[in-house]
């Protein structure tokens, strides 16, 4: 399993709310001193820590300059750290298990925003696509680029060390592709990409590394 270290600008010890502020993480007084965020929250990690644990999704070239999002304390999601590129990166939710962050083209922040609010509101995974896919195809909701890319990191997070273990896959949104339009089969294959929701605006290109390394 490969073994991530992607720090936030700073690796200080972050003793108070005031600790936490750095001229590199934009809104985060705001944030301290709301209750959105609170350093007496256990579950919700600090924003400086958030930022770490998004960051441990991109790629090095792009990590600099990617917004940064992470989770306040009633579960919204905030913005932590303005971008300089097309590239948005999304802490762990600290309402899950398991540890799971992301990094993706700016053009699908809407369609993973729209997912966030359905689900707040309990929505079902089957209708969060289907509404998702409906609006998209009625224009009222963009799609993504052709050929914008997702990876996600899965593993597990050490909050003392401030580093990741796991692994990344990648995702390829190709809005509307069939198996017959990019010659991609449907079928799962590990260490090799497949074609998932093929015929949707939803459709896209996984590729999961093998399970060895």
């Amino acid at each position: 399993m490969k073994r991530l270290e992607r720090l936030a600008p700073t690796t200080r010890p972050l003793t108070s709310c005031a600790a936490a502020i750095h001229p590199g993480l934009l809104a985060l007084a705001a944030l301290a001193a709301s209750a959105a965020w609170s350093c007496a929250s256990p579950q919700v990690a600090n924003p400086e820590e958030q930022v770490a644990q998004a960051l441990a999704a991109a790629p090095e070239e792009l990590a600099e300059g990617a917004r940064v999002l992470g989770y306040a304390t009633d579960g919204s999601v905030v913005q932590l750290r303005e971008g300089s590129n097309d590239f948005v990166c999304l802490a762990s939710n600290p309402a899950n298990e398991r540890f799971s962050s992301s990094c993706y083209h700016a053009s699908l922040e809407p369609y993973f925003a729209r997912g966030r609010e359905l689900d707040a509101v309990g929505t079902s995974r089957e209708d969060r696509y289907r509404i998702r896919y409906e609006e998209m195809e009625a224009g009222s909701l963009q799609m993504p680029v052709m050929s914008a890319a997702q990876y996600i990191f899965d593993g597990t997070w050490n909050s003392e060390t401030r580093t990741a273990e796991g692994m990344v896959r990648w995702v390829i949104y190709v809005p509307g592709a069939t198996e017959e339009s990019i010659g991609l089969s449907a079928v799962p294959v590990e260490g090799g990409p497949y074609l998932m929701f093929a015929g949707t605006p939803g459709a896209h290109i996984m590729i999961v590394p093998p399970r060895d390394g």
